[in-house]
């Protein structure tokens, strides 16, 4: 369902609606994977017909922290899946001389060192805004980070891997390469103007 979901989002033809609509829906089935290691605990439920020993998420606090203003896209869909996770943002645009990413704004829930983070960004390109969003979470005491993109090339995923070997990157496929205006190949466009309809 991802892949198929994935070759509708990257057709030039598909207009914002659905776009944001197949993006939600691709980040909710994710999340799936993304979670699969959430520890659990046993309970028990009373079924209509009798008592049932059962597992539940133990306990853990997530947060869901999109880079604006691609990110927010995927935000929905994970709170579908997830609905109690508290959710913060994170503010960048890159450089287009340098194509470094510069911040703008970073709001985070009060105990972000306390959860387990869900960092979303459809594209992971160069790797400089997911590093530079790690960086963030880290400096405000985030422990536990997990990157979740639709699309990722090699190069973004060698750069967020050198500068963050705890981070665990989950993509929904890795392209060919970028090209030297830094996107990626042949990747989907620019996620934020295809889910807003600006250019």
């Amino acid at each position: 369902m991802i892949q198929h979901k994935l070759s509708l989002i990257r057709d030039k033809n598909t207009g914002p609606k659905e776009f944001r609509e197949l993006l939600e829906e691709v980040a909710m089935l994710m999340a799936y994977e993304v979670t699969r290691d959430l520890p659990l605990e046993d309970t028990e439920v009373e079924t209509p017909i009798g008592l049932a020993h059962t597992k539940v998420i133990a306990g853990k606090k997530l947060a869901v922290v999109p880079i604006l203003r691609a990110g927010l896209g995927m935000v929905g869909g994970i709170l579908r899946l997830i609905p109690a996770a508290k959710v913060g943002h994170i503010g960048l645009y890159r450089d287009p001389e340098s194509l470094a990413p510069v911040e703008y704004f970073c709001k985070l829930p009060a105990d972000i060192e306390e959860r387990d983070i869900i960092l979303v960004d459809p594209m992971l390109a160069t790797g400089g805004s997911a590093v530079a969003g790690v960086n963030f979470l880290k400096q405000r005491g985030a422990r536990s980070i997990k990157l979740m993109c639709l699309i990722a090339a090699p190069e973004g995923i060698k750069a967020l891997q050198a500068a963050h070997t705890d981070v665990d990157i989950f993509t929904a496929a890795v392209d060919e390469r970028l090209n030297e205006h830094a996107y990626i190949v042949p990747g989907l466009g620019d996620a934020g103007d295809r889910l807003y309809g600006t250019r």
